[in-house]
């Protein structure tokens, strides 16, 4: 199930193509949740710039994907149906489980702090109602930014930082939890 790395596309997207991207996604979580009542997981990686498919996001994407599979089997929790698909946007998961909606958002949220990369990891949770959980129901901070201690969302919407040194801080994060697991 993991996304073949060399298979990138490197394509530049626009702002519109990413805005048309996140709809068809909720389009997506929304029948997959009319077609199965389960807790539904929608990954994806967080990544700055225009390019949203390149080696590095699939590697991250390929990593968030092996840590999210082993923390459901190790909670015992069954993946009804599971799915990942490479696009433009960048690589995405939609994974149904059999479990509480609001165990598996704090599993994942555990997971996100625990792991170098999970600062680059989207896990969003929608209970079989279709309700987004959000970091803010269980009273925790917006995510901060890779460079400085800013909301990640306010560095984003004023460009703060040059996506090459976002890139490389991403990079390093990504040798920073190889080396951890070589140990």
């Amino acid at each position: 199930m993991p996304l073949y790395i060399t298979s990138a596309t490197r394509t530049v997207i626009t702002v519109e193509q990413l805005l048309t991207s996140r709809d068809a996604r909720r389009a997506r979580q929304q029948e997959w949740l009319a077609r199965d009542a389960s807790t539904l997981i929608s990954f994806t990686v967080l990544a700055p710039g225009s390019v949203k498919d390149s080696p590095l996001t699939r590697h991250i994407f390929n990593r968030g994907l092996r840590a999210l599979r082993q923390l459901l089997e190790e909670s015992g929790w069954e993946i009804n149906r599971q799915r990942c698909v490479a696009l433009p946007s960048g690589p995405e998961g939609l994974l149904a489980v059999s479990a509480p909606a609001e165990r598996v958002k704090r599993a994942l949220i555990a997971l996100e702090q625990a792991s170098p990369l999970g600062r680059l990891w989207d896990f969003d949770v929608l209970t079989p109602q279709g309700t987004l959980l959000s970091r803010k129901d269980f009273s925790l901070p917006p995510r901060t930014c890779l460079l400085c201690q800013q909301e990640a969302s306010v560095c984003a919407r004023n460009r703060a930082h040059p996506v090459t040194d976002l890139l490389r801080q991403m990079d390093a994060l990504l040798q920073k939890a190889d080396a951890i697991n070589h140990h």
